[in-house]
């Protein structure tokens, strides 16, 4: 197996700010902080430059993307529609820590973020960021629609099921009560949000990645 490369992560607004070494000491400055912003860098000269300088400058500009697809197939799926938040989660193992947030698709900027959660998958994490979204849209009374980039979690979303083969224990009783509380939701509430699959190949990682691959 190929060496994790290591990243540096500049937190521009947080809790505190600066450039951290670790995701963890990240995750501590942007979890609970409204508008949150910060990004990862492959170095910590790139993470100091950026902290000095303007966030602006580093993170919103998504007209460009890193696609695996010719200029005709990007042609024909167009680009991302930006009235819209995008959702994602991480998972450290399966089962394992798995935490999930929201964003806005084109400023990135933190809309909310949930975990870590003892022995989780990621699909009940995307399945939760779906449903976390949806409720979150629906109390704001936004037309914006949701991208995610879980095929699962968008079946278990029409289903209104979470149809996870985890077993409940000790460990994962929160996590599974939040999911109660997800299913719940979807029974008992309306919405007119449009879920659609994020195109990866085309526009590159989904802008709510957590950086960790």
């Amino acid at each position: 197996m190929s060496k994790k490369k290591k990243k540096y992560y500049t937190v521009w607004k947080g809790h505190h700010t600066g450039v951290f070494e670790s995701w963890e000491d990240c995750k501590a400055q942007i979890t609970n902080f409204e508008g949150a912003i910060y990004k990862s860098f492959s170095t910590f000269d790139a993470a100091k430059k950026a902290l000095k300088g303007n966030y602006k400058d580093y993170i919103g500009k998504t007209s460009k993307f890193k696609s695996e697809l010719s200029e005709e197939q990007l042609k024909k799926i167009g680009k991302p529609n930006y009235n819209s938040i995008s959702v994602d989660a991480a998972s450290s193992g399966n089962p394992g820590k798995m935490e999930y947030r929201g964003v806005d698709t084109k400023t990135k900027k933190q809309l909310f973020f949930q975990g870590p959660f003892e022995e989780g998958t990621n699909n009940i994490g995307e399945f939760l960021a779906i449903v976390h979204g949806l409720a979150f849209l629906k109390k704001k009374k936004s037309n914006r629609i949701i991208y995610t980039d879980s095929r699962t979690a968008i079946s278990w979303i029409k289903k209104k099921k979470c149809n996870t083969k985890l077993e409940r224990n000790t460990k994962n009783k929160a996590l599974f009560e939040l999911v109660d509380r997800a299913v719940d939701w979807l029974k008992n509430n309306t919405y007119n949000t449009v879920i659609v699959k994020w195109e990866t190949k085309a526009w590159g990682e989904i802008p709510a990645d957590f950086g960790r691959k």
